[in-house]
């Protein structure tokens, strides 16, 4: 049977025998963008529902105005979500997931999930690794990397 593992493997090994103009390796060129500090938070206000800029500044209270405003134009240059603006006075602008942007809920949601269920192990890992107690310490290792 095979494991998720194997697929991961699989696809690093095609990845990497491929030129590197000719991969564009879809893996870094994708998660580069939903990786970046703003756009999984944005991605999870925006999958209830539409949402004004100002909503999501209220949602994601830390973020600055020009942070907020680079995500935005990253995902919808990304196809992820759309941008709709509306003939008011002044101009009313709402974001929304677009199709690609909802196909990416589910995987999205299983790795929210293991980063709550790891999110204790992480930090407890983080703060052995600061104090130079990490495991490979425990081991014997010099922890020089």
């Amino acid at each position: 049977m095979k494991e998720p593992a194997d697929d991961v493997v699989d696809s690093f090994r095609r990845w990497v025998a491929m030129p590197v103009e000719q991969a564009r390796c879809p893996v870094r060129d994708v998660l580069d963008r939903l990786g970046q500090k703003w756009a999984t938070l944005l991605i999870m206000a925006l999958a209830e529902r539409p949402r004004r800029f100002s909503d999501l500044q209220r949602l994601v209270p830390d973020i600055s105005k020009r942070s907020l405003a680079q995500a935005l134009r990253n995902l919808e240059e990304d196809g992820i979500l759309t941008r709709h603006v509306f003939p008011t006075k002044p101009p009313s602008v709402e974001y929304r997931l677009s199709p690609l942007g909802r196909s990416m809920l589910a995987p999205l949601a299983a790795l929210i999930a293991w980063a709550e269920h790891s999110h204790d192990a992480i930090r407890t890992s983080r703060s052995r690794y600061a104090e130079g107690t990490a495991p490979d310490l425990a081991r014997g290792g010099t922890g020089v990397r």
